[in-house]
């Protein structure tokens, strides 16, 4: 609105030089004063991922995706675990992971297992480059929990429901005992 002011009270060439001049001056501060300067300290994204290989051909908006991680924690080691599975819920969180839940199996009390979703393939893989150095090391830190003789077992899936498309499930979940 300042320019059409100019150039109403003044003359088009006077208001089109005039926003020009701020402009250039504005692109020249922006040099010389820079918004945010990247810091050492600051995490860098992975570039180490490479995606799974899924035996379904996949689009880029199949989904969603469900990530099931399978972990064996001893007795003595739940709470230090758990503090760190804390953390790693806030890690995917930002990154982009939905529904996270940690569960622990009641007839094996040693074995866990993380779950998250993704909307789509893409999310996932996304979420994937999202990753941090200092998230990685986390990861380390959980890995370094487990038990078992060979890593957290990962595994994905694919949710698909088994409602008409656009009808709500009718099904009830109550059923009365007697």
């Amino acid at each position: 609105w300042v320019w059409g002011t100019v150039a109403q009270n003044y003359s088009l060439n006077l208001a089109l030089e005039g926003s020009a001049g701020a402009l250039l001056l504005v692109a020249a501060a922006g040099v010389v004063f820079p918004l945010r300067e990247r810091h050492d300290s600051e995490p860098d994204p992975l570039d180490e991922f490479d995606a799974p290989a899924v035996a379904l051909k996949l689009k880029p908006r199949s989904g969603p995706i469900v990530v099931k991680v399978e972990y064996l924690i001893a007795e003595q080691n739940v709470e230090v675990f758990l503090d760190l599975m804390r953390e790693r819920r806030h890690v995917h969180s930002r990154v982009g992971a939905r529904r996270w839940t940690l569960q622990r199996n009641l007839q094996q009390p040693h074995q866990w297992t993380e779950a998250f979703q993704t909307p789509t393939w893409t999310d996932y893989l996304r979420l994937n480059h999202r990753l941090t150095t200092e998230d990685k090391e986390l990861d380390e830190q959980i890995f370094r929990l487990h038990a078992g003789e060979l890593p957290p077992q990962m595994t994905l899936w694919i949710e698909r429901p088994t409602s008409p498309t656009g009808k709500a499930d009718r099904s009830t979940s109550y059923f009365p005992r007697h």
